[in-house]
């Protein structure tokens, strides 16, 4: 059965109410336990990706997507050492490239699947806005595609955008709403009760092929200059 038990939302919940190294030393066989579920979760996703999309490289693993639970402090205002979710990491570009890719968290009444490119740098933003002013129908045909539209309702997250026209795009371009988006990211949620019913990981992978063409076309844009 490859699911998410409730012992592993169970512990993520209680790292939350004592994020601390004395209690996650105390309880570090629960932490290997919960990370070994997901670590076998992840590897059954991929597998089944991979199927559908073979640019997943065959050397990605379970073991090797899912990221650290350990907080990189020295920055941020929040010094709580852990995070209070696993996160599943699934790239397609090539090795040392910053593209799209795949994400899924897992987290108490907060996971999700999500998928697309989070804050592109300054010279792939700038291609991006190029692929979209000549080739905007193809986005738009993606985003508005039956399946898609059935996963990811709220389309792309406009959470990151610009409050006016970007550089050298006109006012009226009628595309100008996805020009001023500064991620090109969409998700959706998945409950714990899902999560841990038989059958979610096709759900995911589903979830996952619908994302890939508008991967596909964040993808092509930074590569093909």
């Amino acid at each position: 059965m490859t699911t998410i038990s409730a012992k592993t939302f169970e512990f993520l919940h209680q790292l939350q109410l004592n994020n601390d190294r004395v209690w996650f030393q105390e309880n570090k066989s629960l932490y290997l336990a919960a990370k070994e579920e997901v670590e076998n979760f992840s590897e059954a996703i991929i597998v089944e990706f991979r199927k559908l999309n073979p640019q997943v490289s065959p050397e990605l693993t379970g073991k090797k997507s899912v990221m650290r639970i350990y907080r990189d402090v020295r920055f941020s205002k929040n010094k709580s050492p852990y995070k209070s979710n696993f996160g599943i990491s699934i790239s397609t570009s090539p090795k040392g490239i910053h593209g799209p890719g795949y994400f899924i968290q897992l987290q108490p009444n907060q996971s999700f699947i999500a998928g697309g490119m989070w804050m592109p740098d300054a010279p792939n933003l700038k291609l991006i806005r190029q692929e979209i002013d000549y080739n905007g129908n193809q986005l738009l045909d993606i985003l508005e595609a039956k399946n898609f539209k059935s996963f990811f309702s709220d389309g792309l997250q406009q959470t990151d955008k610009l409050k006016t026209s970007p550089k050298n795009y006109d006012a009226d371009h009628p595309n100008i709403e996805l020009l001023k988006l500064k991620s090109f990211t969409v998700s959706s949620s998945f409950t714990d009760k899902q999560l841990q019913t038989e059958g979610v990981v096709n759900k995911i992978v589903n979830g996952l092929q619908e994302i890939m063409p508008l991967n596909n076309f964040l993808q092509e844009a930074i590569t093909n200059q």
